[in-house]
């Protein structure tokens, strides 16, 4: 079954997913969870969120960096660091976010154009264009998508 991100709604839907989510990053596995969540917003991708539980010990650092969302609240960043190699701000998580989206409390969602490779169930994730948002392409979802050259406007 195929999606088109422009039925997907705004505000953001939170749903859990049992789809499994794989990361990996510095040339290993990173994440490994069939317990996420996804973010679904008009013009996106979706964007998914692992429970800190499924993302491997030692690997994410805090950050200093913070955004805010009007949806969600204030997003806290994340270092992940893998043998050495540091990816700043690769990954996101709300500790505190706004009433409605309580289940990601504390869940991290990752780009993956920063990752190695990012998979739903088996298929390789495309990243989404641009380096805000951090949706997750697969071949059941359909564009355009937002993030893109040109495309801030929409």
């Amino acid at each position: 079954m195929t999606e088109s991100v422009w039925d997907y709604p705004r505000p953001p839907r939170v749903e859990p997913t049992t789809r499994r989510i794989r990361i990996e990053a510095g040339g290993r596995s990173i994440v490994d969870t069939t317990h996420a969540q996804r973010v679904l917003e008009t013009s996106h991708p979706p964007v998914y969120y692992v429970p800190p539980g499924d993302v491997a010990p030692g690997v994410l650092e805090p950050n200093p960096r913070r955004t805010f969302c009007e949806f969600k609240g204030v997003a806290h960043y994340w270092d992940v660091v893998v043998d050495g190699r540091r990816l700043e701000a690769a990954a996101w998580s709300y500790p505190e976010p706004s009433s409605g989206y309580g289940a990601i409390t504390d869940h991290l969602a990752f780009y993956p154009s920063r990752m190695d490779a990012c998979f739903v169930d088996d298929e390789l994730v495309t990243p989404q264009e641009g380096d805000f948002y951090g949706g997750w392409i697969t071949s059941d979802i359909t564009g355009p998508f937002k993030g893109g050259t040109g495309t801030s406007g929409w």
